[in-house]
């Protein structure tokens, strides 16, 4: 399920948000300064959770970063870093990730994350219930539990080759936000030094005319 709340936590507004039970789920958000965001996945027990993000633009492209236990226990924190990884054996409940950016007063960030969710079968569902169904397997060169295996593992390749897309996508982003970033000030930089050579040229040519100016008077 997905829902999304708003409070008051510190003085500042905190953004709170639950994923719905997708094996691969990824959001891009801006975080505004002096702000941190919170959002909740709803996990399972023995399950995994991973979580990649990604400071995409902003000022010195950092953030603070942490994951909390269903209990609040807080399992792993990051402190201005760029980009993270991290992996989480879970139980029952609601496990919390956070992004802040109270530390800076006038940068908003970009962010990018992803969520990688492993072992989230639902409830009541056995995936070795089909076997019930089927007969003569015997007479087939290839059982059908390899023909599974197989599609199984073709459709974990194709998803981590669509997280890999999905994450190289989002250091493009950040590659071309910082080019842009570089490019403007470059340029304003140039109009500076060219508008300093100007002024400087006009004064050379004014001091080095006034050395041949004849400012003796005439007597008559």
């Amino acid at each position: 399920f997905m829902y999304m709340c708003a409070c008051i936590y510190l003085g500042m507004l905190v953004v709170l948000a639950a994923f719905s039970q997708s094996l691969d789920s990824d959001f891009t958000f801006t975080l505004p300064a002096g702000r941190k965001e919170c959002f909740y996945q709803t996990m399972k027990k023995d399950a995994s959770l991973e979580i990649e993000y990604q400071v995409l633009d902003g000022a010195g492209l950092d953030v603070d970063f942490l994951i909390a236990s269903p209990s609040g226990q807080v399992l792993f924190s990051d402190f201005r870093k760029s980009d993270g990884v991290h992996t989480v054996e879970t139980e029952d409940g609601d496990y919390m990730f956070c992004f802040d950016n109270t530390f800076s007063a006038v940068s908003e960030k970009v962010i990018f994350f992803e969520l990688i969710l492993d072992n989230m079968d639902p409830d009541g569902e056995d995936p070795e219930d089909w076997k019930e169904y089927v007969h003569g397997t015997d007479m087939l060169d290839m059982k059908l539990e390899d023909i599974m295996d197989t599609i199984n593992s073709v459709k974990a390749r194709l998803g981590k080759s669509l997280q890999i897309q999905t994450v190289l996508r989002a250091f493009e982003a950040r590659d071309r936000n910082l080019q842009e970033s570089n490019f403007d000030r470059v340029n304003m930089w140039s109009l500076t030094n060219l508008f300093v050579m100007v002024l400087v040229s006009a004064i050379q040519v004014y001091l080095v005319r006034s050395l041949f100016d004849d400012k003796r008077k005439t007597r008559t």
